[in-house]
């Protein structure tokens, strides 16, 4: 069994704002720990002769061409905001908030 402890548990549901119940967090804590386990057995097998796979069927971008359009003006941009000092849009600072 993993070393995932309630106490991480609920730091990280702390850090992610997430509230949850004591059952929530004795639930979390054993699935997390199943995971964590889970993705040690897949690294015990995985080789240096095996080549890393991010998707088991070869993907291809499709690509289109950059044509330039139409583009709003600032004012039409600005024109359905709720605040604006008149050339950017103008939202309340986050910066310092407490976790």
């Amino acid at each position: 069994m993993s070393d995932i402890t309630r106490e991480q548990v609920e730091h990280l549901a702390g850090l992610a704002r997430i509230a949850l119940t004591p059952d929530e967090i004795d639930t979390m804590t054993r699935e997390l720990g199943q995971i964590v386990d889970n993705v040690a057995k897949v690294a015990e097998v995985a080789t240096a002769d095996v080549p890393a796979t991010s998707h088991p069927i070869p993907l291809q971008n499709v690509f289109r061409p950059d044509v330039v359009g139409e583009t709003l003006t600032a004012e039409q941009a600005l024109s359905g905001a709720p605040d604006h000092d008149g050339s950017r849009f103008k939202v309340s600072a986050i910066l310092g908030e407490e976790q």
